[in-house]
C-alpha cells in the first residue's frame, strides 16, 4: 500500500467530520407540538400499541428497516484478530453499503465479550431492537457455535456475511464459470483450500448447488482432510472424505477448480497447470490471492479467474448480496433466512450476470465491452438491477417457503423461485 493511499484512506475516514455514518431525522422536529409529539407526552401512545402488540413496534419505530451489524473484532478482513474497537471502521463500512445499494438503515455493534457464550448471550439480549442481524468478522470455529445460537435464540433473522454472503457469491460465480468452461456442477472435481467459515459455507451451498460432496477435496494447514483424519472439528469432519490424496499437489490433479480462501501464494504455478482443461479458479485470500492473476495466465491460457480485488476481472464481493438479501427479508418480514432464500440469491445473481450491461455501469467502469464471459462471470455492484433481482429472489423464496410474515410486496416484479 503506498504512502498517498494509506493517507487517502485516513482522511476519507477523518473528514469531513470522524467515521462514515450519522443519524438523521425523519419527522417535523421544529414546533413544540412536533416535540411534545416526538417525546413526551406523544411518545406514550406507541409504547402502549407496542405493549399490547409487539409486532406494531413495525409501524411505529424504525425496526422494519434497521440492521445491526455486530462483530467481536476476533477475525478483522485479513488483519485478524484486533478486537472489538480496530473493527468500527469495517463495520460502518459495511453499515454504509447497506445503506447505499439497499436504502436499509444500519449501525454497527462491536462487543466485548470474553468467550462465544457471553458473545451470544449480549447479543441475544439485545437482538429486538433491529429488523436483523448481520455478524461480521468472527473466528472460525466459534462463528458457526455463535451463529446457530442467535438463530435459535432471535426472533429477528441472523446472518453471517462472511460465511453466508461469501457463498452466495461464490456459487453465483462458479456455476456461470463452469457453464462458460463447458462443465457441469454436478460433475466438477473441486479443491477448497482453506476450512474456515467462509470455506465451509461455499463448500456447503456449492452442494446445495448440485455440486457432490464425494467431488470436493478440503485442506486446512495440515492438508487434506480425509476420512479417519485424528482432530477434526464437526464442521471439518463434514467434508472428511476417503481419498488417498495427502497434499494440495495430490488433491489439485486433474481439478476442475479451484476455490482459494486461506492465504497468499499457496497455489503454485505447478499446480495450477496441473488441473484439467479448461480450469476455473476462484483465488480469493484478500489483499493477495492464492495466486497471481497475471502468473495464472501466463500458465493457462484456458482458464476462468476470479479473485477477491477490484483491479481484476471476476471480483467476488460480497456487496453483491448482503444487501440485497436482507432488503427482501426485511420487505416480507422474514423469520429467518433459510437455504431456499441463499440459492434463490444465488441464481439471481447468476443470471444477472448473462443480461446485456448498461451504459451506465459501462461508463462506471471505463466505458469498455463487458458481456457474458470468461472476463465477466458476476456482475458488477453499481449494477442497479441487482436490488430489484436479488431482493424479489430472496423476497419469493421466503414466501415460498413459509417464513415469511408479510405477502410478496405489490410493487416487487413478478418473481418464482421455480423461474431462478
Amino acid at each position: 500500500m503506498s504512502d498517498s493511499f494509506k493517507k487517502a484512506a485516513l482522511d476519507y475516514h477523518a473528514f469531513p467530520k470522524p467515521g462514515k455514518l450519522s443519524v438523521e431525522i425523519t419527522t417535523p422536529a421544529e414546533t413544540q407540538e412536533d416535540l411534545s409529539l416526538a417525546y413526551s407526552p406523544g411518545v406514550a401512545e406507541p409504547v402502549r400499541e407496542i405493549a399490547q402488540d409487539p409486532e406494531s413496534a413495525y409501524k411505529y419505530t424504525a425496526k422494519g428497516n434497521m440492521v445491526a451489524v455486530i462483530t467481536d473484532g476476533s477475525a478483522i478482513l485479513g488483519l485478524g484478530n484486533l478486537g472489538p474497537l480496530a473493527s468500527k471502521p469495517v463495520m460502518e463500512g459495511k453499515s454504509l453499503l447497506f445503506k447505499r445499494f439497499a436504502g436499509i438503515d444500519s449501525v454497527d455493534v462491536e462487543v466485548e465479550s470474553e468467550s462465544p457464550e457471553a458473545f451470544i448471550e449480549t447479543v441475544a439480549s439485545i437482538a429486538n431492537t433491529w429488523g436483523g442481524i448481520n455478524l461480521e468478522d468472527i473466528k472460525a470455529p466459534e462463528c458457526f457455535q455463535i451463529e446457530k445460537a442467535l438463530i435459535e435464540r432471535c426472533q429477528v433473522p441472523v446472518f453471517h456475511d462472511d460465511q453466508h454472503g461469501t457463498a452466495i457469491v461464490t456459487a453465483a460465480g462458479m456455476l456461470n464459470a463452469l457453464e462458460i468452461q463447458g462443465k457441469r456442477i454436478e460433475d466438477a472435481k473441486i479443491v477448497c483450500l482453506g476450512a474456515g467459515a467462509a470455506a465451509h459455507a461455499c463448500s456447503s451451498l456449492l452442494v446445495i448447488a448440485g455440486a457432490q460432496r464425494d467431488n470436493i477435496t478440503m485442506l486446512d494447514s495440515k492438508g487434506v482432510i480425509y476420512a479417519g483424519r485424528d482432530g477434526l472439528n464437526q464442521y471439518k469432519e463434514e467434508f472428511a472424505r476417503e481419498t488417498s490424496a495427502r497434499t494440495l499437489d495430490d488433491a489439485i490433479e486433474d481439478a476442475d477448480a479451484f476455490l482459494g480462501v486461506s492465504g497468499p501464494n499457496l497455489l503454485s504455478a505447478e499446480q495450477l497447470a496441473k488441473m484439467a482443461a479448461n480450469p476455473v479458479v476462484f483465488a480469493c485470500s484478500n489483499p493477495d490471492p492464492e495466486i497471481s492473476p497475471i502468473l495464472a495466465h501466463e500458465v493457462r491460457d484456458d482458464l476462468i479467474m476470479a479473485t477477491g480485488r477490484s483491479d481484476f476481472p471476476n471480483q467476488v464481493n460480497n456487496v453483491l448480496c448482503f444487501p440485497f438479501l436482507f432488503r427482501g427479508t426485511l420487505d416480507v418480514r422474514a423469520s429467518e433466512i433459510n437455504a431456499s432464500m441463499k440459492l434463490a440469491a444465488v441464481h439471481a445473481i447468476k443470471d444477472l450476470a448473462k443480461q446485456a450491461v448498461p451504459t451506465e455501469v459501462l461508463k462506471a467502469y471505463g466505458g469498455g465491452e463487458l458481456s457474458f464471459g470468461r472476463q465477466y462471470i458476476l456482475p458488477k455492484p453499481t449494477d442497479q438491477r441487482l436490488l430489484g433481482a436479488v431482493a424479489a429472489a430472496v423476497a419469493q423464496a421466503a414466501v415460498d417457503s413459509g417464513v415469511a410474515r408479510l405477502p410478496y410486496p405489490s410493487h416487487y416484479p413478478l418473481q418464482s423461485v421455480a423461474d431462478c
